[in-house]
């Protein structure tokens, strides 16, 4: 039973008169607890499609549903609600806030819901002990390593249970032992349940998905085999 759905997606610019084509209709399913690699040259149109998946850049003409939902026939506040309740993301670049604390970072995307503040530290401070940083909410994201500040990162996009992680070259900027450490913990959240997205270069990396799909020039040219049994 696919909880992802894409159906025909077209991804459409215009740049002087000129149609460019960023996804030139996609189409494939991604089961409830799968987890999924998107590999593909640079400009071959996966961060794109990472983003329409992400509710944040509307396709053309095409559909994409997520547990039976037409998120892009969602209006604009409902889609806002969609993101936050179904998704979390994780970027190369982390984007933490440089005068937060690491656990006022994790905390960010709980502005929103309602719960005391005591609760949200407390969902945080799990977050942290999930990716292996309990203690260390009181450092600032300039007085840890990289993969600690990618470790923290993973941890705010997961602190209100998101049941889809969406993440982009999470380990683009890693050396290869911590680009391990932060593929084992990907792993461990699939585990747990949470669907994951994947864009990434290293075929280590997504040696570690059931599954990859592979895009060219904006289309999809791979993505129907087996799924493999252990998850290597």
């Amino acid at each position: 039973m696919s909880y992802i759905k894409a159906e025909d997606l077209v991804k459409r610019y215009e740049n002087g008169g000129t149609a460019l084509f960023a996804i030139r209709g996609m189409s494939f399913e991604i089961g409830l607890g799968e987890f999924v690699s998107v590999m593909g040259e640079s400009g071959s149109g996966k961060s794109t499609l990472l983003s329409v998946l992400g509710a944040m850049n509307a396709p053309t003409s095409g559909k994409l549903a997520v547990d039976d939902i037409d998120v892009y026939s969602l209006g604009q506040e409902k889609r806002t609600d969609f993101r936050r309740e179904f998704l979390g993301f994780v970027f190369q670049s982390f984007h933490l806030v440089p005068y937060l604390t690491v656990l006022e970072n994790v905390m960010l995307p709980l502005t929103t819901i309602k719960a005391t503040k005591k609760r949200k530290r407390a969902l945080a401070e799990t977050a942290l002990d999930h990716v292996g940083l309990s203690g260390k909410g009181h450092r600032l994201p300039s007085q840890i390593s990289g993969g600690e500040k990618e470790r923290v990162a993973i941890a705010r996009a997961v602190v209100n249970e998101p049941p889809i992680l969406l993440a982009d070259e999470p380990t683009g900027n890693l050396d290869t032992k911590t680009k391990g450490e932060i593929m084992g913990l990907f792993q461990r959240l699939n585990t747990g349940g949470t669907t994951i997205v994947m864009v990434t270069h290293s075929h280590e990396c997504a040696a570690y998905a059931q599954r990859t799909l592979r895009v060219s020039d904006g289309m999809l040219i791979e993505g129907d085999g087996d799924k493999k049994e252990d998850g290597t």
